[in-house]
């Protein structure tokens, strides 16, 4: 089981201001915030649900390949609104919400690509 993951980001307040809005359909918000002086290396940011956060941004060179985050969410109304904010928070649409059958019957995902190019997605598993 994954505890938690995370990205690093070139800019780091204007990609913790992107994921403040972007994920916020899904019920996600920014539950702690530590500087460099100490983490002892980057400016980090933790967001999830209360209590614990299970994504994570950090100040740096961005990952590269870019890094691919999938957040699984309980309706597709929630993928559609997570894509949809995304791109007015300014994210760049890489892939419209939709059924993805040749993952399975019931695979509707929305792709994002956040200001580094990471490819974030809200995916829901449940039938209409």
């Amino acid at each position: 089981m994954i505890d938690h993951t995370g990205i690093v980001a070139s800019d780091f307040q204007a990609s913790k201001a992107f994921y403040e809005k972007a994920l916020a359909p899904i019920g996600y918000t920014l539950l702690m915030e530590l500087s460099a002086a100490v983490t002892g290396h980057a400016d980090v940011a933790g967001f999830g649900e209360a209590p614990k956060p299970d994504f994570w941004i950090s100040s740096g060179t961005p990952n590269r390949p870019p890094v691919h985050v999938a957040f699984r969410v309980a309706s597709r109304s929630l993928v559609d609104a997570f894509h949809q904010t995304a791109i007015q928070a300014g994210g760049t649409d890489n892939g419209p919400p939709g059924l993805r059958p040749h993952y399975h019957p019931n695979y509707y995902g929305a792709f994002v690509l956040d200001p580094d190019g990471h490819n974030i997605e809200a995916v829901c598993h449940e039938a209409a």
